[in-house]
């Protein structure tokens, strides 16, 4: 089996946070949002991951090489024409069963069964009370019999959640080929919603796989509910030096962190190196070797090595940002 992550998005939806840094490599609860991906597909027979990088890919590059064990390609999308374009671009090294994963989506689901699966195919989704914001899956007789993307007028509340499987990647193939060159576009972009909807045109079976938790981290809110979600599951992890200071769970401390004379807590997450210093945090997720000194903060993101001495405030700040404010 080869697994494929496109990466190439700009990750516009989380700026500032994406300015200095790929979204991928984002951290929340205490990693970076792609090494929470790459936990959820581990365990199964993969044999190579291709990731499709684009803004940025050094950076992603640099740390796969480095905390990825299975062996993995790279594939540049220069031009962001969408989704089924930048999988094409990976068309010679695609053969036997393929995982496509996308890096927004974290979600807890058993994928053993897809060894099992003797239709062509499988998408993975999720009962959503209001399916007009994503693309969403029409089942017939069991199969999925559409794909309809962001429709305006609910045909199905089954949210496709970004994670597919595919048996025949022959024809996978052949149909993202077919969907460049008749130019089929949504919204201007060769979506990959349309490349399996030829396949399912062609006579493909591909079924529909229910999974029970799907966390978002396209934008800052949905970043830190995913963080105050995975914080919940794990529970505390404090790994750093505690002075004087109160910990209400759950939190996250990386190694090297210090937390002194603060009250942190619940659902924040610190990154390695990071100081906290007679502050007050809540709902927060603070950078590698950041510095947050006589603050009360809550609902914030603070990038890396940033220096924050503030009052009260909500704050957005990427990477290397200074903020002194009296």
């Amino acid at each position: 089996m080869k697994a494929i992550i496109p990466l190439a998005g700009l990750g516009t939806r989380l700026r500032p946070q994406t300015l200095s840094r790929p979204k991928p490599l984002v951290s929340v609860a205490g990693k970076p949002i792609l090494g929470h991906v790459l936990e959820r597909i581990q365990g199964l027979p993969i044999d190579e991951t291709i990731f499709i990088t684009g803004y940025l890919g050094d950076q992603i590059e640099a740390w796969v090489k480095a905390n990825h064990p299975v062996p993995s390609r790279f594939v540049e999308q220069k031009e962001l024409k969408g989704q089924a374009h930048a999988i094409y671009l990976a068309r010679e090294h695609i053969e036997g069963p393929l995982l496509i994963v996308f890096v927004d989506t974290i979600f807890e689901a058993d994928l053993s069964g897809l060894l099992d699966l003797t239709e062509d195919g499988a998408i993975f989704v999720k009962e959503v009370p209001d399916p007009r914001r994503f693309g969403v899956a029409v089942l017939q007789d069991g199969h999925v019999a559409r794909l309809v993307e962001k429709p305006r007028r609910p045909v199905s509340n089954l949210a496709v959640v970004g994670v597919y499987y595919l048996r025949n990647s022959g024809l996978f193939v052949e149909c993202l080929a077919e969907l460049l060159d008749r130019d089929i576009k949504t919204g201007g972009e060769y979506y990959l919603a349309d490349a399996l909807q030829l396949m399912i045109d062609k006579g493909a079976k591909l079924s529909a796989f229910p999974i029970d938790v799907w966390e978002d981290t396209g934008t800052a809110e949905a970043l830190l509910q995913t963080n105050r979600y995975l914080l919940g599951r794990c529970g505390n992890q404090i790994q750093g030096e505690l002075s004087d200071s109160l910990i209400v769970p759950p939190v996250y401390a990386g190694p090297g962190t210090r937390l002194v004379n603060s009250i942190v807590g619940p659902n924040v997450s610190i990154s390695a190196g990071a100081v906290v210093a007679d502050s007050i945090l809540r709902d927060c997720i603070v950078g590698e070797c950041t510095q947050v000194t006589g603050t009360v903060m809550t609902d914030s993101i603070i990038g890396a090595n940033a220096l924050i001495q503030w009052q009260a405030r909500r704050l957005n700040v990427s990477d290397y940002s200074q903020v002194e404010l009296g």
